[in-house]
């Protein structure tokens, strides 16, 4: 491919692009082979281009201007990439909605995109999120048709990658648009183990841009996604980096729309969630804490927790273990349980796991806090009931009065 050359980059003998300058004694740079070739074949004595006579043949090399020449090459294979990829963006983009081999080309388009945000950028600008969320919108018509449904998760992918742009909002306007969701949703319950992830991170992108989840929830998809979410969150081999994200979301979601909490509870959210709980990691372990306590903040939720025949148990096996913020939340679990569904049975639940003996040493372990507050409010409510117990501590009059 020509190139106009700078004049400053050209040899003054040859014209041509300099490869190996160097400076001769008049301290004008040439190409080393065709200044060599002056002096020593044609036996020359003078700078080619002022004629002066030269007595001193030494040539230095001029390293500064080769790095010039180097770093203008460098940017100009860059520019030229550039446009080629642009015009292969463009030519996919034109045909993705009449090529038969729609699943290709956007594997095609994806490997492009995935060159670098400038890419991102000239996607954007062509029109390529709106064609994209068109296909994704596809399976919503041919939900059975499985070169669509794997269309549909090649797009997902594309924009999964061009959320990474700090300047986004577009996307996810494009992207909390009814038809997208739905077909997000649809992905997470029948896709792939990473089609499963990109749905989840770009449902987690739109939680962080205050996206109103109660019409979705409430209305449309609320049973099935908290049913797809759940299956995500409790079964790790599906994929471990959608399993957590996923149970991120949860939180994001129950977290800001209390509408939404009594779908989730209908979903099976409280079951799954204290059966999980024995066997999670640390890591996940306070963040399951954290959506049973804010199911339980709603009425539905608390008799699902009670009415579960572990639910005390797991959660009480949690306090003054692993993290003070997992000792506060279960605390406040326990609270909200005694609070508002003190029955006996949950009362003597508590005693025979344990529950109450640990409940009685964070009295003595930890400082004045909210969640030593509510510890005295528990015994305050029920140490009445569990005082007949004969291993209840008889030194715990005080805290009843």
């Amino acid at each position: 491919m020509e190139m106009d050359y700078p004049v400053h980059f050209r040899c003054p003998i040859s014209m041509e692009l300099m490869q190996d300058p160097v400076t001769i004694s008049t301290g004008v740079t040439y190409e080393r082979k065709n200044i060599e070739k002056w002096f020593f074949f044609c036996n020359k004595k003078t700078c080619p281009t002022t004629m002066q006579s030269i007595n001193n043949f030494e040539i230095t090399p001029n390293h500064t201007l080769k790095r010039l020449i180097l770093s203008w090459q460098n940017e100009e294979a860059a520019r030229s990439r550039d446009s080629l990829k642009h015009d292969e963006l463009v030519l996919l983009l034109a045909a993705m909605e009449s090529t038969p081999f729609k699943v290709s080309s956007l594997k095609n388009l994806r490997a492009i995109v995935e060159l670098g945000h400038d890419v991102m950028d000239d996607f954007i600008k062509c029109g390529g999120v709106d064609i994209l969320v068109q296909i994704i919108a596809q399976i919503l018509v041919e939900s059975l048709d499985f070169a669509a449904f794997r269309a549909c998760e090649e797009a997902l992918g594309t924009l999964h990658l061009c959320l990474s742009l700090p300047d986004h909002e577009k996307i996810i306007q494009f992207l909390s648009m009814p038809e997208s969701m739905k077909s997000f949703a649809m992905v997470l319950q029948r896709g792939s183990a990473e089609a499963r992830f990109h749905a989840v991170a770009i449902f987690r992108k739109l939680a962080q841009a205050d996206y109103n989840w109660d019409k979705f929830v409430i209305q449309d998809q609320g049973f099935e996604l908290f049913r797809s979410l759940l299956e995500i969150v409790s079964d790790d081999q599906i994929c471990s980096k959608a399993s957590a994200s996923a149970l991120e979301l949860l939180i994001d979601i129950l977290g800001t729309s209390k509408r939404s909490r009594l779908k989730a509870v209908e979903a099976g959210a409280v079951r799954i969630l204290i059966e999980l709980l024995p066997v999670s990691k640390p890591s996940k372990c306070e963040k399951t804490l954290l959506l049973l306590k804010l199911l339980c903040e709603c009425a539905e939720g608390r008799q699902a927790f009670v009415e579960h025949g572990l639910g005390i148990a797991a959660i009480s096996k949690k306090l003054l273990h692993v993290s003070r913020a997992n000792t506060k939340i279960t605390v406040k679990i326990l609270w909200l349980i005694c609070s508002y569904h003190p029955s006996e049975r949950v009362l003597e639940e508590m005693l025979i796991v344990g529950s109450v003996n640990k409940l009685f040493a964070l009295l003595h372990i930890s400082n004045r806090s909210s969640t030593k507050e509510k510890v005295v409010k528990i015994f305050k409510l029920h140490g009445n009931f569990w005082r007949q117990d004969p291993c209840f501590p008889c030194d715990f009059k005080d805290y009843l009065e």
